[in-house]
């Protein structure tokens, strides 16, 4: 049996975060019911399970994102009008699975820990897949702690799902990490871009998943 994991971002920019940010084709989004009221969501599939993250609904037919200019914007749109990324929302009258919380989660994520900052952002760089990177952190409260986070897996005769982490004393104030390694300078959040640097998005969620795995 597929089991389904709902996840819940801290803000609709988080989640519009998510779907658009540096993504050649932004992620598919559903607009359905989730425990009475009406939620937009995007999955991962892992190997026996659906990683949902969601957000509360929208009317429209495209989440329209636009990070330029450092200054971050997102809206639900009815039509393409401007050269953002757009993410298409797509209308559920019912969902393939059903709903429920479970004892035993089937794909929970090894956690490991790393050094820094600096370290987590080069996990991000995939030599099989150089020119297709996946760049997105999530982020959420454990405890005092604030957890910074990438997920990735381990492809043997059964997946291992991997979930690499700092600790943080503080909740992060900026949506994005500025990498500046190659010129030997901490990594930095930040909501401004500079030519010349990668960036990766953070995705802040409301609170801790089991699936995780801590």
């Amino acid at each position: 049996m597929v089991q389904i994991h709902f996840v819940e971002v801290d803000s609709f920019l988080d989640f519009a975060r998510f779907v658009c940010a540096f993504r050649e084709y932004p992620l598919r989004v559903y607009a359905h019911k989730l425990h009475g009221r009406m939620v937009l969501s995007s999955k991962i599939i892992l190997s026996n399970s659906i990683l949902a993250f969601y957000t509360d609904y929208q009317d429209g037919r495209y989440i329209e994102y636009d990070p330029k200019g450092g200054k971050e914007t997102a809206q639900v749109v009815s039509s393409i009008r401007s050269p953002s990324d757009h993410a298409p929302i797509v209308h559920l009258d019912s969902l393939p699975f059903s709903i429920k919380q479970y004892k035993k989660i089937s794909d929970k994520f090894k956690t490991s820990k790393v050094q820094d900052l600096g370290n987590l952002a080069r996990l991000t760089y995939d030599p099989k897949w150089p020119a297709d990177p996946n760049v997105t952190l999530l982020c959420f409260p454990k405890g005092k702690k604030w957890i910074v986070g990438y997920m990735t897996e381990i492809e043997l005769l059964e997946t291992i799902y991997c979930f690499y982490y700092v600790e943080l004393d503080k909740e992060p104030d900026k949506p994005f990490i500025k990498y500046s390694g190659h010129k030997g300078i901490p990594v930095q959040f930040t909501d401004v871009f500079q030519h010349g640097f990668p960036y990766l998005p953070v995705v802040k969620l409301k609170k801790e998943h089991l699936i995780f795995g801590f």
